[in-house]
């Protein structure tokens, strides 16, 4: 069903309430999410994005009920992944020779995952724009690699709408689809948990492209993402967000991050989160066990920490696959400007805190002395050891 967003602009997307995983199982989803596609009917009529293939038919049906497909006269794709494009196949069946706008590297990933090489792609780059009437037009950005190297975002000038693609979005359902009509909390914290699990590795060109899309100078009255809320009540609060979230962003936070075979290590990260509240009371305490908690969620907090805490026990001669496997996800967020601290239990060769302190330096972080490296079961001295852990991760 068609919805207006302003003027002649709709919402024809799909709020799927049911998602729990994206990205195939490597992102969580807690409260629904949506695909956002859009309409515009100037003198011209324009699809911007489709929803993903489960969904197709609904799609096709819901937009025949609203307008003649032959009528559309283009349709823009800013991202060629499946959650944008899954529904253009099928739509295609129907209006073939529809020119599809997109940038060259959309083309590519359209191609190679759809096969329909004669479709009839128009190749855009940041600068160009298309006449939609009635005065206005829509003006074409590259945002290469925010998060694929295909992405781009369209602004109608006019109603000065910026279809920004998989930037300022968060996976969170919003039946209301406006952010002056979600909780407050949950869309900040779905919109923290977007930027720092899928968005982080690229901030340093969310920084440039954020400096590029000012220079332009556009008036913004509304950002409609790909996903979750549309940003209509002071758009550029999530814009000025995204500026803070690209520079190494940390707040005053610690974050402990362990898993534990036989209790020993559980009672190390415990004993180090009391000693971090001990020795600085304002400082927030996140402690979390790996394989009891998502990975997501783990994740957002290491993103708004300024020191983290990892620790195993030594298990055949290395750490835990649990530990082993979120560390591999952390280094591919490359975070910045970051301490770490490393500790275990061991019963016989004790390597864990050495295989630790390599794979922290190699997503970047810094790694403090002392370690703590307990054999077998911690004893109170042991535990008063995390005193000086604490003290190096607060320094």
């Amino acid at each position: 069903m068609k919805r207006s967003i302003k003027n002649n602009v709709s919402w024809v997307g799909r709020i799927d309430w049911e998602l729990k995983k994206f990205h195939g199982d490597d992102y969580s989803v807690n409260h629904g999410s949506s695909q956002n596609a859009y309409l515009v009917e100037e003198e011209k009529t324009v699809l911007i994005d489709t929803i993903w293939k489960p969904y197709e038919k609904e799609f096709r049906d819901n937009l025949e009920k609203e307008i003649k497909l032959g009528d559309i006269d283009f349709i823009v794709i800013n991202h060629g992944e499946v959650d944008h494009s899954g529904a253009l196949p099928y739509l295609m069946e129907k209006i073939p020779q529809t020119p599809i706008y997109c940038t060259a590297n959309a083309v590519k990933s359209l191609v190679g995952q759809y096969h329909h090489p004669e479709w009839n792609f128009k190749v855009v780059k940041t600068g160009d724009s298309v006449d939609v009437g009635n005065g206005k037009k829509l003006v074409f950005v590259e945002m290469r690699m925010l998060h694929w190297p295909d992405s781009m975002a369209t602004y109608l000038t006019g109603d000065n709408i910026l279809f920004s693609n998989d930037a300022f979005g968060q996976h969170y359902g919003i039946e209301e689809l406006f952010n002056d009509k979600a909780d407050q909390c949950l869309l900040a914290e779905e919109a923290i948990k977007y930027y720092a699990n899928i968005l982080t590795p690229f901030s340093s060109l969310v920084k440039r492209k954020i400096e590029e899309i000012v220079a332009l100078n556009l008036p913004i009255d509304i950002i409609a993402p790909s996903h979750g809320a549309i940003w209509r009540d002071n758009p550029l609060q999530i814009v000025q967000q995204y500026a803070a979230w690209a520079d190494a962003y940390q707040e005053d936070q610690i974050t402990i991050v362990y898993d534990t075979m036989w209790d020993g290590t559980k009672q190390l990260s415990h004993a180090l989160a009391a000693q971090i509240q001990a020795q600085s009371p304002q400082t927030k305490v996140k402690v979390f066990n790996i394989s009891q908690t998502d990975k997501n969620d783990i994740m957002t907090q290491v993103f708004k920490s300024k020191a983290i805490a990892v620790g195993s026990p030594t298990v055949g001669k290395s750490i835990l696959s649990s530990v082993g496997g979120w560390l591999h996800f952390l280094s591919e967020l490359q975070f910045k400007g970051k301490k770490a601290a490393v500790y275990g239990c061991y019963g016989w060769s004790g390597e864990g805190n050495t295989i630790l302190c390599e794979e922290l330096k190699k997503s970047g972080f810094t790694v403090v002395d002392p370690q703590v490296k307990v054999n077998w079961n911690p004893t109170e001295q042991n535990l008063s050891e995390m005193q000086q852990l604490a003290k190096a991760l607060l320094a």
